[in-house]
């Protein structure tokens, strides 16, 4: 005790008194410019300070530190791997991934004929559709989406609707909504598709605009909660709080917008946003906060209400995301499943009914997406518009100039032909299989359980059987024909429902056992589930790795 005083007592002799800060200040500011130089100091170092708070404040010390770590790991493993024995063992294995890659896209030299330059004369329709037809044929693929054995990827409705989506494609293929007075047609069916859409999600007064996809909806969301957050609250260094389970594309928008992004983790059982993190992470820099409904990994839900209060009560921004909920979360109500089924499955409310929800995000899953938002005002700050460029005053309601009029004439005419009773159908059949599969996960398969309680299309499982690896899982059933999606932190699969499942419902569930039970008696550890999920946890260079590979098979993509 007494070592402990004298160390106490001689920190604060250490300590400079008033008269020594006072001696140092007026030595500092003896001249104008000296004066101006400790001013700065200053400032940058209370900027850095209350960063650095803010940032402890959002992520919590323990998560900053382990950061820290993992960082200061990964440099120290990326300075060694540079070393020229390591480099050459690590480019000999991208090498050999590489060849893996091409060898399952590519198909082998003479196998097939390139098309690498124009032809010298044009060919007639009936060649290009009998090529068409050959490459189908020679190329041929892993899953035959029409079996049905895939996790989302093909929304299809029928041969019937597609012969409507087809003909609209026909009537429309050379518009451009960029030119409304050429196509006014297309104008009106894109307001009308918006209409419909707020309609759907209870704010008929709104506005909103169609994109290319989920990620453009989400990337405009994020830079228009950017633009509003300068122009109205003057935020020169804009953040926002999404939870870990949130769409990549919030990662992707925050990139492009140079929007800092604070990541909140999920409660390990609801799988819903931990609030109080959520709570501790806004700031004066905040613009907005993410929740889903239903959000792509678990296919769960986070607490839109409570999320919405916070919005409110701090002036911020509250983007929804439903892109893959879209045409089912909304009508759970009306097919009478929202309340769920034995205390599990509920759906919260999620839509424009809730307090401090500004804008919503949905997908028509036919090549085109719709961002929402309370107000047009807000809308506003989503536009591009340049009025002093040479070529004239140009305006973009989003991220593309001139867009295939055709695709806004295919979702129209496929909402028309859907109608309510269509869709309202099709989410209580949806929802129905994707709860038996749960269901009997939980009830049949003691090996995996079940992540969270997801009221909708999409069901996650993991392994909690130490002796079975969920990932080998995935491989097994990948080698039966079925094509899912692997997850990380917790490892888990999914697959989302859609109506090519109803009919393969059974094979899944038969299939699914199947693989446990090899999975736990003869397990191999080879897959590519595993190979790839392994990897970028098994090191805190793995996910650098895992971008190598990615980036390879982004590559191999565009060889011809």
């Amino acid at each position: 005790m007494e070592n402990l005083q004298d160390v106490v007592s001689s920190l604060e002799h250490a300590l400079p008194t008033p008269g020594l800060v006072w001696e140092w200040w007026s030595e500092c500011t003896r001249t104008p410019f000296e004066c101006a130089k400790t001013a700065l100091f200053f400032y940058v170092l209370a900027t850095q300070v209350v960063r650095t708070f803010r940032h402890l404040r959002a992520r919590g010390l323990r998560q900053t530190v382990a950061d820290g770590y993992v960082w200061t790991s990964k440099k120290a493993l990326l300075l060694a791997m540079k070393l020229p024995p390591a480099q050459k063992k690590l480019q000999e294995e991208l090498g050999k991934v590489k060849v893996d890659i091409e060898e399952k896209l590519l198909p082998k030299a003479g196998e097939i004929t390139r098309h690498l330059s124009l032809p010298a004369q044009g060919k007639s329709a009936e060649w290009i559709l009998e090529e068409m037809a050959r490459m189908d044929k020679e190329l041929g693929a892993h899953t035959d989406w029409k079996q049905g054995k895939l996790s989302g990827a093909v929304y299809h409705g029928g041969e019937d609707l597609t012969r409507v989506i087809v003909a609209a494609f026909e009537r429309y293929a050379v518009s451009n909504p960029l030119h409304p007075d050429v196509f006014p047609s297309v104008r009106k069916m894109e307001a009308e598709i918006v209409a419909m859409c707020l309609r759907m999600y209870n704010n008929p007064d709104g506005a909103g605009t169609m994109t290319s996809g989920g990620t453009e909806s989400i990337v405009m969301a994020v830079k228009t909660y950017r633009d509003w957050a300068r122009d109205v609250k003057g935020i020169t260094e804009p953040e926002m709080i999404v939870p870990v389970t949130a769409h990549a594309a919030f990662d992707k928008g925050a990139a492009y917008m140079g929007v800092k992004l604070h990541e909140v983790p999920v409660d390990p059982v609801t799988r819903q946003v931990n609030l109080s993190r959520v709570r501790r992470a806004i700031n004066r820099n905040t613009i907005m906060l993410v929740g889903s409904a239903i959000n792509f990994p678990d296919g769960n839900q986070d607490d839109i209400v409570a999320l919405g209060a916070l919005s409110a009560k701090y002036n911020i921004g509250l983007h929804v995301d439903c892109c893959l909920g879209s045409f089912i979360v909304p009508f759970l109500e009306q097919a009478g499943l929202a309340n769920g089924e034995n205390g599990r499955y509920k759906l919260l409310s999620f839509d424009f009914r809730v307090r401090g929800v500004t804008s919503i995000s949905c997908d028509t899953h036919k090549g085109s997406s719709v961002i929402m938002y309370r107000d047009a005002a807000l809308r506003r700050y989503q536009y591009y518009v340049t009025p002093n460029w040479t070529g004239g005053v140009y305006a973009s309601p989003s991220l593309s100039g001139s867009r295939p009029g055709a695709l806004i004439a295919g979702t129209w005419a496929a909402m028309q032909y859907m109608g309510s009773d269509g869709y309202l159908q099709s989410c209580r059949d949806i929802v129905t299989c994707a709860r038996r599969i749960a269901n009997t996960i939980t009830a049949s398969i003691p090996e995996l359980y079940i992540l969270g309680s997801p009221p909708a299309s999409v069901v996650a499982f993991g392994s909690q059987d130490k002796s079975v690896n969920v990932y080998e899982v995935g491989d097994r059933m990948s080698k039966r024909g079925w094509h899912l999606n692997a997850l990380a932190a917790p490892a888990a699969v999914h697959i989302a429902c859609t109506r090519l499942t109803l009919q393969v419902v059974e094979t899944f569930i038969s299939d699914l056992k199947t693989c446990v039970a090899e999975a736990k008696q003869t397990p191999n550890g080879k897959g590519t589930m595993v190979a790839l999920y392994g990897l970028g946890s098994s090191s805190a260079v793995g996910p650098t790795i895992v971008e190598e590979v990615a980036s390879i098979f982004l590559d191999t993509l565009y060889k011809a």
